[in-house]
C-alpha cells in the first residue's frame, strides 16, 4: 500500500491517490475547506474528530469506500462530499478479493552472517536463545491455579533474592484443563500450549502443578508432549499433585522444594553475544485507532523487514484482524500452498463465527470505532502493515512450534492475551505491541514493547509506552521510527526492561485458547 506524505502540515491526510476519504489530523469543523484528491477543495459539512474520515466526493449508496487504495466497506446511504464517513453510513458486505498468490513476492537481501547485528541472549542446550532467564510454574488445570500462584509468590519472595542471575519465577495459570473431551482437539491444543512454555528458551526450568483428577492429567500431558527431562532415560519433569501431596499447603511446600532444586542450575546461565537471526518477534496490535495503519503498524513493519534481513523471524497472528486484507498477504505467499493455507484459515473463521451466532465484523471494538476505525476491513488493512513487505513463508496453527525463518502467520483469535499466548508457545522471544487508544499489555516470561500510534496518547500514557510512532504525523519518517523500534528490540533482547516489564505486568495475560464446548 502506498502511503502519501503522512507528515504533511495539512489538517488532513489522503493515503492513496484512489481513496474516497481523507483522515483528519486535527478536529475539522463545518465550513472548513481542505485540498481534495486532485478534485479541488472540499468543504467540511459535519464535525470530524481526529483520526476519523471525511468524504472527498459524493459516494452513492452501495458503492465501495476506499482507504489505502483498498475497499474498507460499502456506503449504506448516500454520502456527500465533506461528510463524516463512519459506522452510521458505511458497513461490510461480501466482495471478491484477488488472492493472486505470490505475485508480490520480493526477494530478501539477507545480511551476511558475519555482518549481522547482535544482542546478548541466553543460549540453551537445545540451541534456542532466550531473552530472559526465568523459572515457570505451570498449572495443568484451573483447579491448581491458586496453588500455582502461591508457589510462585513465595519463590519470588523467599528464594529468588539468592539467585541474582534468574530474572523471575512466573506463575502460568488458566481457566482450562477439564470439562473437555479426553483426547480431543481442545485438550491437545492446551497441552501443546503448555509444552511450548515449558520448552521456551526464556524458561530455564519449570514445575508442573496439578490437582490430580483433571482431564489434562499430568501423565497424559507428559506422555503426549514428550516432556521428559533430557537424557537417555525417561525421567519425569518436576511436578506436584495437590491430591497426592495432601492439600494446598503441602503442595506449596513441595513446589518450593522443586523450585529450590531448579534455581542453582538456572543461576549458572549467562548472556552471551548472538546474532539477530535468533530474534523471533510476536506482532500484536490492541486498542487500535485511525492512525494505527498510518504510523505504528507501518513503522513496526519497517522494523520487521530489518529483522528478516538479519535472518530472524516475525510472527503475525490475529486471523480475524486480517479479514478483508488477507489478499495483501496471499500476494506475498512464497508458494500457492502457503497462500491456500491462509485462505483456508479465513474460511474456518467464517464458519466458526457463524456457528456461534457472530459476525466477522463484530470486531472492531467500541474503542476502535471511537478512534476512527469503521469496519473490520479497515482495521485489517492497517493491521497487516505490521508484517512489513517480505514474503509470507508459512502459516501455522495455534501454538505450534515455529520452525520457519522470515515472516510467518499463526492462526489465533484477535483477543490479545490469547493470541500472544499462542505466539510465545510457538517460540517467540519478544513481543511488539502497537496501540492507539492505549494499552498496558505485558507478557511474562517474554518482554513486550509498546508502540504508540499518536503523540497525544503517548504523552498521556508515557509510563506505559516504549516508542512514540505518532512522530510520523509530525514529520518523522517511517524509516526513522522503524529503525528506532528495531534498535529498542535489540536492547530489550539484551535485558533492557520494557515499560510494562518494569511495572511487573504480564502474569495475568497468559490465556490459552479455549476453542470447543465446555462440558
Amino acid at each position: 500500500m502506498q502511503i502519501l506524505d503522512p507528515g504533511s502540515t495539512s489538517r488532513t491526510i489522503i493515503l492513496h491517490p484512489s481513496d474516497d476519504v481523507a483522515i483528519a489530523k486535527a478536529p475539522l469543523t463545518p465550513g472548513r475547506r481542505f485540498d481534495g484528491n486532485g478534485e479541488g477543495p472540499v468543504t467540511v459539512r459535519q464535525a470530524i474528530p481526529v483520526g476519523h474520515k471525511v468524504a472527498l466526493h459524493p459516494i452513492r449508496q452501495g458503492a465501495p469506500v476506499h482507504r489505502y487504495g483498498q475497499v474498507i466497506g460499502f456506503a449504506t446511504s448516500d454520502i456527500g462530499a465533506g461528510e463524516h464517513v463512519h459506522t452510521h453510513n458505511v458497513g461490510v458486505a461480501q466482495f471478491e478479493r484477488d488472492y493472486a498468490f505470490g505475485v508480490d513476492v520480493k526477494p530478501v537481501q539477507l545480511v551476511p552472517a558475519g555482518e549481522r547485528r547482535t544482542f546478548q541472549g541466553f543460549v540453551r542446550p537445545d540451541g534456542g536463545v532466550g531473552t530472559r532467564n526465568t523459572i515457570a510454574v505451570i498449572a495443568t488445570v484451573n483447579c491448581s491455579a491458586h496453588t500455582t500462584r502461591k508457589i510462585a509468590e513465595r519463590a519470588r519472595a523467599e528464594l529468588l533474592p539468592h539467585f541474582p542471575y534468574v530474572d523471575d519465577v512466573v506463575a502460568l495459570v488458566h481457566k482450562n484443563g477439564c470439562g473437555a473431551r479426553f483426547g480431543g482437539h481442545e485438550v491437545d491444543m492446551l497441552q501443546r500450549t503448555l509444552a511450548g512454555f515449558a520448552r521456551h528458551p526464556n524458561v530455564a526450568g519449570f514445575v508442573l502443578v496439578s490437582l490430580g483428577c483433571e482431564i489434562n492429567h499430568l501423565s497424559y500431558l507428559v506422555e503426549s508432549q514428550v516432556l521428559y527431562m533430557p537424557g537417555e532415560e525417561r525421567r519425569l519433569p518436576p511436578m506436584v499433585m495437590i491430591q497426592e501431596e495432601g492439600g494446598v499447603q503441602a503442595t506449596v511446600e513441595a513446589g518450593l522444594t522443586a523450585i529450590r532444586q531448579l534455581l542453582p542450575a538456572a543461576d549458572q546461565a549467562r548472556r552471551s553475544t548472538v546474532d539477530a537471526s535468533h530474534l523471533m518477534l510476536a506482532l500484536q496490535c490492541g486498542g487500535s485507532d485511525g492512525w494505527s495503519g498510518v504510523t505504528g503498524n507501518p513503522a513496526l513493519g519497517y522494523a520487521c523487514d530489518l529483522i528478516v534481513a538479519q535472518g530472524g523471524t516475525v510472527v503475525l497472528s490475529e486471523t480475524p484482524e486480517i479479514y478483508g486484507a488477507e489478499h495483501m498477504l496471499t500476494r506475498r505467499a512464497i508458494s500457492r500452498d502457503v497462500g491456500e493455507k491462509l485462505v483456508e484459515r479465513i474460511h474456518w473463521w467464517e464458519g466458526y463465527t457463524g456457528r456461534n451466532d457472530m459476525e466477522m465484523d463484530n470486531n472492531p471494538s467500541p474503542g476502535n470505532k471511537a478512534g476512527g476505525l469503521t469496519t473490520i476491513y479497515e482495521k485489517s488493512l492497517g493491521a497487516v502493515a505490521k508484517a512489513g513487505t517480505t514474503p509470507l513463508m508459512d502459516v501455522y496453527e495455534y501454538a505450534y512450534p515455529v520452525r520457519t525463518r522470515g515472516f510467518v502467520h499463526m492462526d489465533t483469535p484477535g483477543y490479545d492475551p490469547v493470541a500472544v499466548t499462542g505466539q510465545v508457545a510457538g517460540g517467540c522471544n519478544l513481543v511488539a505491541f502497537t496501540t492507539g487508544r492505549g494499552s498496558c499489555f505485558g507478557f511474562k516470561p517474554v518482554p513486550s514493547a509498546k508502540i504508540a500510534t499518536n503523540s497525544e496518547m503517548y504523552q498521556r500514557m508515557v509510563s506505559d509506552m516504549d516508542v512514540n510512532a505518532g512522530r510520523i504525523l509530525e514529520g518523522a519518517s517511517l524509516a526513522d521510527v522503524g529503525t528506532e523500534i528495531f534498535e529498542l528490540l535489540l536492547r530489550v533482547a539484551s535485558g533492557e526492561p520494557t515499560k510494562s516489564e518494569a511495572q511487573g505486568i504480564g502474569e495475568e495475560e497468559f490465556n490459552p485458547w479455549i476453542i470447543g464446548a465446555t462440558m
